[in-house]
């Protein structure tokens, strides 16, 4: 993001200084996400140097990102998006399909263990979490048989090209929302940041996310909610397509796919909400 903004506004002669912030999400490598609410636990610390004024921008992962902002606080640009796509890392360089019957996956994530138990019954999953290193060192330590990851967080520490993964295709599974993308927040009332900011805004991009992000608000939000959800332009780019999926409590999956202008992305994620909360508790009513 550095590079990107001062190459952006190398004529004004822009600097841009890097602070390093560590979060509670970050620190604390043992206590299971869902027992702390799930929502920002990455995100808090950078919003409060924001609020604070110590910084004047922050880079997310747009997936670690509540539904809410704090007050005085903005997304001024969703400027880049990685592979979408998650991976599975396995001790043994095995793919998930060719591991033993109950090997172990460590996850802590819902959303991906919901929608790989469909696929892949022999495997069994265990709750893990931590940075990417700690998750990779349970594997090679045998904590866990395998572990999953998104690939774009694995290319941008680097680690893509040295070790062995196994890339899971959007059939399979679905990435979280805003997977992938990363969100710049400011406050509000600076200016001078915005304008810099929107430099680097990528208006199509942004409508994806949005289309994704108001199908996790419709349905309550939080990334402990089972949903995958994907949105990308396709036929004349004149239209927003969403594939989605919810999981129920039984780990019956019900699924979206839709499209609708790119003027309303909002509009698109709310329907694919409403289609997937009626038709899960059809299921629901049915199998009780």
């Amino acid at each position: 993001m550095k590079q990107l903004l001062e190459r952006t506004h190398r004529k004004l002669g822009l600097r841009v200084e890097l602070v390093a912030i560590t979060s509670d999400g970050d620190r604390d490598q043992q206590s299971v996400l869902k027992d702390w609410g799930g929502v920002g636990v990455f995100v808090k610390e950078l919003e409060h140097a924001l609020t604070d004024k110590r910084i004047d921008l922050a880079v997310h992962s747009l997936k670690d990102l509540p539904i809410k902002q704090p007050r005085g606080l903005m997304w001024a640009a969703v400027p880049v998006r990685e592979d979408v796509r998650d991976v599975a890392v396995t001790r043994s360089g095995k793919r998930l399909r060719d591991l033993p019957m109950g090997a172990v996956i460590g996850t802590g994530s819902p959303r991906r263990r919901v929608q790989l138990q469909s696929t892949y019954t022999h495997l069994s999953f265990a709750e893990i979490r931590g940075h990417v290193e700690t998750r990779l060192r349970k594997v090679r330590d045998g904590a866990v048989d395998g572990t999953l990851l998104a690939r774009a967080g694995l290319k941008r520490l680097g680690l893509l090209k040295k070790i062995k993964t196994e890339t899971l295709p959007l059939e399979i599974l679905l990435p979280a929302p805003g997977q992938g993308a990363l969100a710049v927040e400011c406050r509000s009332r600076d200016k001078r940041t915005r304008r810099l900011l929107a430099a680097i805004q990528d208006p199509k991009l942004t409508a994806c996310v949005e289309c994704e992000r108001a199908c996790l608000a419709a349905l309550g939000g939080g990334c402990q909610l089972p949903l995958g959800a994907y949105a990308d332009f396709h036929g004349n780019h004149k239209h927003l397509r969403l594939r989605a999926v919810l999981a129920s409590s039984n780990g019956c999956l019900t699924r979206f796919e839709g499209s609708g202008p790119k003027n309303n992305p909002r509009a698109l994620g709310r329907r694919g909400a409403k289609w997937l909360s009626a038709t899960k508790n059809t299921q629901a009513q049915r199998d009780s």
